[in-house]
């Protein structure tokens, strides 16, 4: 099996374009097609199909698949062993987390990390997708979940609180007009925009129309502070925009748990020993203001 070959051939598997491929490995459009094809040349077979979806594999490249799988399992292993190793105290930490988490929660630890530990760099990814510890796509990622289920050593920290919160403009004009229920009031949700979702239902404000919606934690909060509607968010951000508030006869509600996960054989690495030690701990710091005294 070509080795060098092999991890463009998964990312293009797990991507279904070369395009994709190339992000993902950070290679050129070319570099991917080349080597796929310089591993169909040496098999003698083609591993994809062209289509205008995208890739499709072959008969062969399905066969290809749990070995090449396989293979990259056993590679990352001998990796991780390698790391686990390393008793330095500086080098690289990839870390991942969200976007509801990163900007205000984590950015102020990562900076005191920083300064704590200068010769310790961070490669930091902001996703809502969960990065893969057992793929080596991240060595340290911050998740919010209510379980988690992957093979990683996993420390639940607490639950978050969250709370309906609005501008303070947007209560003071639609609060007193609004219904008991919430009738009259907006909400600004997650996904596609309905305007009767489950989770309305489910909010302190069931009646509440659910007119826009956006995945970006950002600009739902910058939507909030402008007055277009209400969010259901961490309570802690009513500490850090002083134009938020909780809305009137809404309470702060535990929700799901805060998890640092990382690979079980980078305990031994003294630099993600540190970084995870001290995350911990300045979160932990934090527990009374993300449980809003619940």
């Amino acid at each position: 099996m070509d080795w060098t070959a092999l991890p463009y051939f998964l990312a293009a598997v797990r991507s279904g374009t070369l395009r994709g491929a190339a992000d993902a490995t950070g290679a050129t459009h070319a570099t991917v097609k080349r080597h796929i094809e310089v591993l169909e040349t040496s098999y003698g077979v083609q591993l994809f199909r062209r289509t205008r979806r995208g890739l499709e594999l072959t008969s062969a490249g399905r066969d290809l698949l749990p070995l090449a799988e396989e293979a990259e399992l056993k590679i990352n292993e001998a990796r991780k062993r390698v790391q686990g190793l390393d008793r330095e105290e500086s080098g690289v930490v990839r870390f991942s987390t969200t976007g509801t988490l990163i900007y205000e929660i984590v950015a102020p630890i990562l900076a005191k990390f920083a300064k704590a530990y200068p010769d310790i760099d961070l490669e930091i990814r902001v996703s809502d997708q969960f990065e893969d510890i057992n793929r080596l796509q991240t060595d340290v990622s911050l998740r919010y979940a209510h379980q988690v289920h992957d093979d990683v050593i996993a420390r639940k920290l607490y639950k978050m609180a969250l709370v309906p919160m609005a501008s303070r403009s947007y209560i003071e004009t639609n609060l007193p007009i609004a219904g008991p229920q919430g009738e009259g009031l907006t909400w600004i949700g997650w996904d596609k925009a309905e305007r009767r979702p489950d989770w309305v239902a489910e909010s302190a404000f069931p009646m509440a129309t659910a007119r826009h919606a956006t995945t970006d934690p950002v600009l739902q909060l910058s939507l909030a502070r402008q007055g277009a509607g209400m969010i259901n968010s961490s309570a802690y951000f009513t500490t850090v925009y002083p134009e938020l508030v909780p809305v009137p006869g809404a309470r702060p509600v535990l929700d799901r748990n805060l998890w640092l996960l990382f690979h079980s054989e980078l305990r031994r690495t003294v630099r993600v020993r540190r970084f995870i030690d001290f995350m911990s701990k300045e979160l932990i710091a934090l527990k009374p203001l993300l449980q809003a005294g619940v």
